[in-house]
């Protein structure tokens, strides 16, 4: 297998799923090549700007860590939650503790904001980095479409929109270690590599071993289904990078497995991992610590 043949198998399962799910669909999805540049395998509407959603929050945490980086911040500061400024009925668990103030470090904030996706940790992080300055520090990186939303009070924002291309090359920039430091670039990979998070889409039919080689987040809302993340290669190298991002597909009111697009993205999952199982990734390996049930104790 070539990069060049990877990629074409990749283009194929896209194109059939994608037209399956029916709807909307902006994507762009590439094949490393350590000889070179990476293989496009997909680019629809690529550079359409479109709403993020939640695939936003790896943008939200590369800020937050750019920070971190620079000694502005620390892991294991700690930030209170208040009955106030959680998210009622949103997604993750600060909604569900029914306890209040309570009082949670950063690298606690951070964990729930990329792996169960908590809405109520976009708002711990907006209390350490204000939305001008996340939108500052994206510009400065070099993804100007790669934005949130600003509201009137400074501390709290939309996730705003992106690109697939501004997604896909984040996350790219990330994996190269020209994001951020490799101590919080290992961080935030071992987030998205992590068990716990999104298995609904291009993980659901894997084994734990499988799901430990993709780096992954979803975002819903409304009538929007995404997903973006990176493959690596048996020595923890990234082999593809892919940003999905559709809408309009039936059943917006499920937000569930079955929806088209999740499927859809589902049945690409084990496609793109066979297409690039056989190639080397290119750039720096990172290698996951082995995951293992415990049963207290």
């Amino acid at each position: 297998t070539t990069p060049a043949q990877a990629a074409r198998r990749v283009a194929a399962s896209y194109t059939r799923r994608s037209t399956e799910a029916g709807g909307n669909w902006q994507a762009y999805v590439s094949v490393a090549d350590p000889a070179g540049s990476p293989v496009v395998a997909v680019a629809a509407e690529a550079d359409r700007r479109i709403e993020a959603y939640s695939v936003n929050k790896i943008a939200v945490a590369t800020a937050v860590l750019d920070k971190v980086d620079r000694g502005l911040l620390t892991l294991d500061q700690r930030v209170e939650v208040t009955a106030a400024i959680v998210v009622p009925g949103g997604d993750g668990i600060f909604s569900l503790d029914g306890a209040y103030p309570s009082s949670v470090t950063l690298g606690h904030v951070l964990a729930n904001l990329l792996t169960v996706s908590d809405d109520t940790a976009v708002r711990l992080c907006g209390l350490v980095c204000p939305a001008a300055e996340i939108n500052a520090i994206l510009v400065g990186k070099g993804f100007p479409n790669t934005q949130v939303e600003p509201v009137a009070n400074p501390n709290r924002f939309f996730l705003g929109t992106s690109t697939p291309r501004e997604t896909h090359d984040l996350l790219r920039a990330l994996v190269a270690g020209t994001l951020l430091s490799p101590a919080s670039t290992t961080f935030l990979l071992g987030l998205l590599r992590s068990p716990v998070a999104f298995t609904d889409g291009i993980r659901r039919t894997m084994s734990s071993d499988e799901r430990a080689r993709i780096a992954t987040k979803a975002g819903w809302f409304a009538d929007a289904r995404h997903e973006a993340g990176v493959i690596f290669d048996r020595s923890g190298a990234a082999v593809l990078t892919y940003a999905l991002f559709a809408d309009g597909q039936a059943d917006p009111d499920n937000f569930g497995a079955t929806h088209p697009a999740v499927q859809a993205r589902a049945a690409m999952g084990p496609r793109f991992l066979a297409a690039v199982d056989r190639l080397a990734g290119a750039g720096t390996s990172y290698r996951m610590a082995a995951r293992r049930p415990s049963n207290g104790g």
